[in-house]
């Protein structure tokens, strides 16, 4: 009978998610999803040293923004819960003794200055087969020795026992076959009495099997892990259960030379957060990709294709496309450079796809916080007119703050330009034009008006260019009759008479 497939996204609350752990997260719901399978949170907050309160409420805050439901998380339960290790503890000590009681593991009571002299006195000192017969610990102490110890209070830790010189065989989905031996690695440390709790590499894998975790899908740099990870559940006895490993390519600086980290988003001008971050230490903010006006679905988009590809041309995916192309022999096994200037187009993509009724509602707090009040239909003609030409929402207002407002100043280099000693006196035969036009309609303007400058030998250049500034301030902007279409007819000459009267005469010609 074939495995239910069940993943795990297992943050530590230990400060805002990077987006490289927002990937991870993703590609870990893409493949649950395909397989039919459950995608669960697990709160990883073993290390109470590092804690940061509100990091586990930004977690869950940005996968609601992502639309990647949790099956099972602490918010949402499940049968498999506690869903954060803190909740976990008395599960943990439960095999902590197993693999004592199985001379699996034992107890070491060596303090930090100890360690600092032996890693003195060895170069490259590591705590393991050759060196664990030098150290206090249960090893080397007599049974009277080590209960004396445990009875008078002293900080221990619990080592794993690592036995020299055994292959160990890590099956990893993207990289194939890795073969690790026993030698390399030390005795970790996988309990600790000073707050009763367990590392991360025995909560791991105990909740992984204990939640049936069926694929453990994550970054490369915990690959090294993965070798200690079999060991540990070979200890158990639990290679029947064993997860299968994938570990996917690192996130890499914009240039490719190491991995994305805050300094480059800093240095750039990009987030390396899904949601804006407060400090709660030092009151510094971080960016967020929500808040700069990135859509949702245009991060998912984006973020699936760094470090996999479909095998074809397409780039633009729905996140139900997504879950049936993802597979991992497509995943690379170098890492991926962050492009961030790919990000803008993708936004800029999902931003023309998105309806204009629901880009309206994305503006209305701009215009509310500018004390403006547009009926929503207006807004979305608006943004109907302007989106091809905005990578972010935040961008209409300065595309298209003119349909909103009318100019109270003019571009001087355009006026320079553009308005000409003649353009007054046309302007105002073209207001004559104009209030004679019953079908104010973007088409019907545009046919009487330029039968009009035919009719008069005009410029059609210098018309429209005129145009233009008195109606938008400046040369920018959408067709010129689209524009005085939206805006209406009264609005459109009252521009014009404005224009005309504060626009200075050119002093040359």
């Amino acid at each position: 009978m074939s495995r239910r497939t069940r993943v795990r996204f297992a943050p530590s609350p230990t400060g805002p998610l990077h987006i490289g752990g927002v990937r991870t997260a993703l590609y870990n719901y893409l493949f649950a999803k395909q397989q039919g399978g459950d995608f669960i949170l697990r709160i990883e907050d073993t290390d109470s040293t590092r804690f940061v309160p509100g990091a586990e409420e930004y977690i869950q805050e940005t996968f609601d923004w992502l639309r990647l439901p949790f099956d099972e998380s602490p918010a949402k339960g499940g049968d498999f819960g506690p869903y954060r290790q803190s909740e976990r503890k008395d599960i943990y000590k439960k095999y902590v003794d197993q693999l004592l009681e199985n001379k699996l593991a034992y107890i070491a009571f060596d303090t930090p200055e100890e360690l600092e002299q032996k890693r003195n006195e060895i170069a490259n000192f590591q705590y393991d087969a050759s060196t664990r017969l030098q150290m206090c610990n249960s090893l080397t102490l007599s049974g009277e020795e080590v209960k004396t110890l445990i009875d008078n209070g002293t900080q221990c830790v619990v080592r794993i026992k690592i036995e020299p010189d055994i292959d160990i065989t890590v099956n990893d989905l993207i990289r194939g076959k890795v073969i690790i031996n026993s030698s390399v690695l030390d005795d970790k440390v996988i309990y600790k009495s000073s707050d009763q709790l367990p590392t991360y590499h025995l909560a791991n894998v105990v909740d992984d099997h204990l939640m049936q975790i069926s694929h453990v899908i994550r970054g490369e740099e915990w690959l090294p892990s993965a070798p200690l990870h079999v060991w540990l559940y070979r200890s158990f006895g639990w290679e029947d259960t064993m997860p299968q490993f994938a570990h996917l390519p690192l996130l890499l600086k914009p240039e490719g030379n190491g991995k994305l980290s805050k300094r480059d988003g800093d240095r750039l001008g990009f987030p390396v957060f899904p949601l804006e971050w407060k400090d709660p230490q030092s009151g510094e903010i971080s960016s967020g990709y929500r808040e700069s006006g990135y859509l949702t679905q245009a991060v998912v988009n984006f973020l699936a294709l760094l470090g996999w590809n479909p095998g074809t041309e397409q780039e633009i995916f729905s996140l139900d496309e997504l879950v049936q192309a993802f597979s991992f022999d497509r995943c690379s096994k170098s890492g991926a450079k962050f492009d961030f200037e790919k990000a803008k187009w993708f936004n800029h993509k999902y931003i023309q796809e998105t309806p204009n009724d629901v880009l309206a509602g994305m503006l209305e707090p701009i215009l509310k916080e500018k004390n403006i009040s547009f009926e929503k239909k207006y807004v979305a003609k608006v943004f109907g007119l302007v989106k091809e030409r905005v990578n972010f929402v935040k961008e209409l207002w300065e595309q298209a703050s003119f349909f909103f407002v009318a100019p109270t100043s003019y571009d001087e280099k355009t006026v320079k330009k553009r308005w000409k000693a003649e353009t007054p006196a046309q302007l105002s035969e073209l207001i004559s034009v104009l209030q004679n036009i019953d079908d104010f309609s973007s088409e019907n303007q545009e046919i009487t008006v330029k039968q009009w400058i035919e009719g008069r030998n005009y410029h059609l250049g210098n018309i429209m260019n005129g145009f233009r500034l008195a109606v938008v301030g400046e040369s920018k902007g959408p067709h010129m009759f689209d524009i005085s279409a939206l805006i209406g007819k009264q609005e459109t000459i009252d521009r014009l008479t404005k224009a005309i009267k504060e626009i200075p005469a050119p002093k040359n010609n």
